[in-house]
């Protein structure tokens, strides 16, 4: 379990993160999001030891992560844009990682031929997406008991999207490993994220349950013998598109009681879409814009 406990992290006069608390449950895969600058990545940076906290506190199962070399051994932090030198290979950084981690040497070479790579090549000849392979492949190759990934899927192709949320679901189920994905890939956070927090002006605006807030939340599209407007709902709406005779609302509260009051309405047809971690992200961070 990581347990993060009114963090505050300031450059200069900037304030990032501002009184963060939030529990990650132990072989969770975390989704955390936010827009550009929301401070995610500085987040995930203090959560692997490199910075250090203002104020606050980061423990992984109990224990403060910040220059902590045994705590840090179990975990595997990949950023954004990792660090090499030029000239370095994909083995050369598997020898690098055995003397830290138990790492295992098939698993990094399968992974390699899964993904087409030569590990004996310079990295810098690599394309971005080859290069998100490779460290992919290390990052598994490690067994982590905490994984901390930093924009994921970014430069994958579909087919290396799905192997490697397969492989981070697998590390999950095999070694009750916990991953924490920070990305703006959210249909791709949807298929494998069991837990999220939504980050928003260097505080966590929401977070729990994915499934339990999704399962909150309800889109409907009805359709009318006359024109829909948006105040013809006897119920406040998280969202209301109206066009025509066709109108979709997103709300929140007891799907049973919504559904009744639409029925009252005597609409032609009523339809229920799901929502998706997407949608969800965007209503929670416009609703955080119009309160301040």
């Amino acid at each position: 379990m990581i347990e993060i406990r009114n963090l505050k992290k300031s450059y200069g006069k900037t304030p990032v993160l501002q009184d963060v608390n939030m529990t990650i449950p132990k072989g969770s895969v975390f989704g955390m999001v936010g827009v550009n600058g929301a401070g995610k990545s500085t987040l995930l940076r203090m959560m692997a030891g490199v910075l250090k906290a203002d104020a606050g506190s980061i423990a992984y199962d109990g224990e403060e992560v910040f220059e902590n070399e045994k705590k840090k051994r179990e975990i595997f932090f990949l950023p954004d844009d990792p660090y090499y030198s030029s000239g370095t290979t994909g083995q050369q950084l598997a020898q690098l990682y055995s003397a830290y981690y138990d790492f295992d040497e098939n698993l990094f070479s399968s992974r390699c031929e899964l993904f087409c790579l030569n590990k004996k090549a310079p990295l810098h000849n690599f394309s971005k997406g080859m290069k998100r392979q490779m460290f992919l492949s290390l990052a598994l190759a490690a067994r982590p008991r905490y994984l901390l990934l930093d924009e994921a899927f970014d430069g994958l192709d579909p087919r290396s999207r799905l192997e490697c949320k397969r492989a981070l679901i697998a590390l999950g189920e095999e070694q009750n490993c916990t991953t924490v994905i920070a990305s703006h890939s959210l249909r791709e956070l949807t298929d494998i994220c069991t837990h999220f927090a939504l980050i928003s002006g260097g505080r966590v605006a929401d977070s729990g349950d994915l499934q339990d807030k999704l399962g909150a939340v309800y889109k409907f599209q009805v359709g009318f013998s006359q024109e829909a407007t948006p105040d013809m709902f006897p119920f406040p709406c998280l969202k209301c598109e109206c066009s025509g005779r066709v109108a979709q609302l997103i709300v929140r509260g007891n799907r049973e009681e919504i559904v009744q009051k639409l029925e009252a309405l005597s609409p032609l047809f009523i339809e229920e879409i799901p929502v998706d971690f997407e949608e969800y992200f965007l209503i929670e961070t416009d609703k955080g814009r119009a309160e301040k």
